[in-house]
Order: C-alpha cells, then sequence, then structure tokens
C-alpha cells in the first residue's frame, strides 16, 4: 500500500470514528511536535508553549461533550493565565472554517481551534492501520518540557473530578521549582 493512500486510509479512520486508547500508553513521552494554522491562517506552533503547561483537546463541533471541556478549559485558562496554554484540535475534513466559526460562536471560547489533516494526529494517538481510531474528546496534559505526562478519553473528561487533576498537576510542577 502506498503512503499516500494509508495516509488517506488514517485520516478517514481517524476523522470518522471513536474508539478507546486508554491502554496504549499515549502518556510518559514527548509531545509530538507541530505547527498548525487556525480559522484565521495564524500558525500555532507548540514549541511557543514550552515552559507553560499545554493542554491540547481533540475535539468534534458537533461533539456535546467538547462543548463541555471547551468551557472547563476557558475557565482554567482564566484562572491559571499564561501559566497555561489550551489548544483544541480538529481534522479537516469533516471540520471546516465554518463549523469551527459557529463552535466558537455558540460556546464563546478564546482558546485557539486549529486545523490538522490527521498528521498530528496519527502522532499523539500512535495511529496504525490496526488501530486507525480515536475518541472524542481526548485531552493530553504537556508538561513545560513538552512531555505528555496524562492525557482523558471522553470518561474521564467528563468527570467531574478532572478540574481537580488538572489543579493539581499544575501546583505539582510548581511545586518542583
Amino acid at each position: 500500500m502506498s503512503v499516500s493512500r494509508l495516509t488517506i486510509l488514517l485520516a478517514a479512520g481517524l476523522a470518522l470514528s471513536t474508539g478507546s486508547l486508554s491502554a496504549q500508553g499515549l502518556a510518559n513521552r514527548r509531545a509530538p511536535s507541530f505547527s498548525l494554522p487556525d480559522s484565521s491562517l495564524q500558525q500555532h506552533d507548540i514549541l511557543d508553549y514550552r515552559g507553560s503547561w499545554l493542554f491540547i483537546d481533540f475535539m468534534k463541533t458537533d461533539c456535546p461533550v467538547c462543548k463541555q471541556l471547551s468551557i472547563k478549559l476557558e475557565g482554567l485558562k482564566k484562572k491559571y493565565g499564561n501559566k497555561v496554554g489550551v489548544l483544541s484540535i480538529v481534522i479537516t475534513p469533516p471540520e471546516t472554517q465554518v463549523s469551527v466559526g459557529k463552535y466558537i460562536a455558540e460556546t464563546k471560547t478564546t482558546t485557539p481551534i486549529v486545523f490538522d489533516s490527521s498528521q498530528v494526529a496519527i502522532g499523539y494517538f500512535k495511529a496504525t492501520p490496526q488501530n486507525p481510531a480515536f475518541e472524542t474528546p481526548h485531552l493530553f496534559a504537556i508538561n513545560p518540557a513538552g512531555m505528555i505526562v496524562k492525557d482523558w478519553g471522553q470518561a474521564g473528561v467528563e468527570s467531574p473530578a478532572l478540574l481537580g487533576e488538572l489543579d493539581q498537576l499544575i501546583a505539582g510542577s510548581a511545586a518542583k521549582k
């Protein structure tokens, strides 16, 4: 199978399906690097967040749980200011500038929503032809040194304990300084 056909198959699988990856060990590794555009074509580079906590949310604009998570992450960003960065990533297609614009208007989110053609998702979810799916929303916590320290699938982001866990992660890194 050619590389381009494999990429298309992975992209289609990632964009259209959901599944659980909690047993795959997505944490405890360096966060894959990327630079992706938002709907105004401004690039957002993961390296711009080095030295701060970064929470990356893989989401869909038609997902009610994703909307709830966006609101929680917006509050977290307001609480911690520049100690915390938040990026939401959508897969295009099916997401478009129009769907993201409607989502931003509905949720009042100010955190960037960037567009991935699935290459970044492939790296974060360790996707293979045998395992091309991921669950949305899916949240990754990246520490100030650029390491993925924890991730949560849909059940984890719906947990009432999520914000407490995020607070503990951020407070734990401050205590180590």
